[in-house]
């Protein structure tokens, strides 16, 4: 399982002592690992560039849309701009090039960063010395020895401010080593995988968690690998490429999708109205608590129609007459689900050939012993520290790295180094 804690620890807790106590249930058992930039102490490290998962440059290209639309979620509605184009081209350039160079030891994100800010004269020496990138950034290299400067500054700039906010030694210390894979679903390894964002952070986590759970989505739709869960709480704050592929596909490969959000409107918002109505359309099982507008609307008209039944009564002087007629009307009327109580839920589950559901559209109460689970919430235990990490230990880690890529141009373009 993977599991998106947009307000750590309330998700990971549960997961976290859920796992605890079910550990036996298990012919093996799944470690626990948890991703979080603002205590490293309970954080354990991940490289999601680990180039032993990148098998060809289509795999850096995905996660280099990643992180750039995540970090700049206008540039979903204009993907086919010159500029963004440039910009995720180049990001591919380098996570591509950190991966061939030395059999990808130093293919991580702190790196792709601190390279992205070295100077031209030692930076396209640098990257064109693998022929494999040559055709994306041949573009760069004819600005570049044209003196295009004013053009080749704005395609530079875009991908290199953007990927500047990644530019933080906490996040450096948790992305350049590994602790362990995002093969969560391994039969020999399994694994529970708990991403901790922050709301007062969202705009630079929710990017690089973005990063994490496209890694992990290429590794888990396979065949042969054992059933698995994403569950993307606040799914509008992360950027996932092809979720509606993922969604499509990955029920044959057991692996549920669970994407929480509170309206529509959020996901229209954040992934373009295109995009979010592919999601909105794709989803089999929907659950609904109180929504209104828009999504009410939508929401109403999908769960359909019914022929509802309507009485009438006509009182004169003479008689009182009765009349029944039957017409088709919502079956949850958006007024309805506009007034929905806390625990009232409305929904349409999907089924199959095999399975099939009479009872496919639901409106209904979660009954719920409050007592009971605020006494097991109680007596959760904390998530442990996984190491004590030191303020000298990230800072060594962080100025490491600007040594790595230097490095890196000292041996490939001397002449320019400086």
């Amino acid at each position: 399982m993977v599991v998106h804690d947009f307000k750590y620890d309330d998700l990971s807790r549960i997961a976290y002592n859920t796992l605890r106590k079910n550990q036996n249930s298990y012919k093996t058992c799944p470690s626990f690992h948890l991703i979080n930039f603002d205590d490293l102490n309970r954080s354990h490290r991940c490289n999601p560039l680990d180039p032993e998962a990148m098998f060809d440059i289509t795999d850096a290209s995905e996660s280099a849309r990643s992180i750039l639309l995540g970090l700049n979620r206008d540039w979903i509605r204009k993907e086919g701009d010159f500029f963004v184009r440039s910009a995720i081209t180049l990001v591919t350039s380098l996570i591509w090039f950190l991966r061939k160079y030395k059999n990808g030891m130093y293919c991580t994100l702190p790196h792709v960063v601190e390279l992205m800010q070295i100077k031209y004269k030692s930076l396209f020496p640098t990257l064109l010395s693998e022929p494999e990138i040559y055709a994306y950034m041949s573009s760069f290299e004819a600005a570049f020895e044209s003196e295009t400067m004013p053009q080749l500054e704005g395609q530079m700039a875009t991908a290199k401010i953007a990927l500047a906010q990644l530019s933080s030694p906490q996040l450096y210390w948790a992305l350049s080593k590994s602790d362990f894979t995002l093969d969560i679903n391994n039969p020999k390894q399994p694994k529970v995988l708990c991403l901790a964002n922050n709301p007062q952070k969202q705009h630079i986590y929710g990017a690089v968690l973005s990063l994490f759970t496209t890694r992990v989505i290429k590794l888990i739709n396979r065949k042969d690998q054992l059933p698995c869960s994403l569950v993307l709480d606040e799914f509008p704050t992360i950027y996932m490429n092809d979720i509606d592929s993922l969604i499509a596909t990955a029920r044959s490969n057991k692996v549920a999708t669970c994407l929480g959000l509170q309206d529509f409107a959020q996901l229209k918002k954040q992934y373009g109205p295109e995009q979010a109505s592919v999601i909105f359309n794709i989803v089999g099982n929907i659950i609904s608590g109180q929504v209104l507008g828009e999504t009410a609307k939508q929401l109403s008209e999908r769960f359909g129609k019914i022929v509802q039944v309507k009485e009438s009564i006509s009182v004169n002087r003479n008689d009182t007459s009765f009349s029944r007629s039957g017409q088709l009307d919502y079956a949850i009327p958006p007024s309805k689900l506009a007034s929905l109580s806390s625990g009232t839920v409305a929904g349409m589950v999907a089924d199959d050939p095999d399975q099939p559901i009479d009872l496919k559209v639901f409106h209904c109460k979660i009954l719920n012993d409050a007592k009971k689970l605020k006494s097991e919430a109680k007596a959760f235990s904390a998530i442990p520290i996984n190491r004590q990490v030191t303020q000298q230990e990230i800072m060594d880690n962080y100025y490491q790295v600007k040594v790595d890529v230097k490095g890196i141009i000292n041996d490939l373009a001397p002449d320019y180094s400086e």
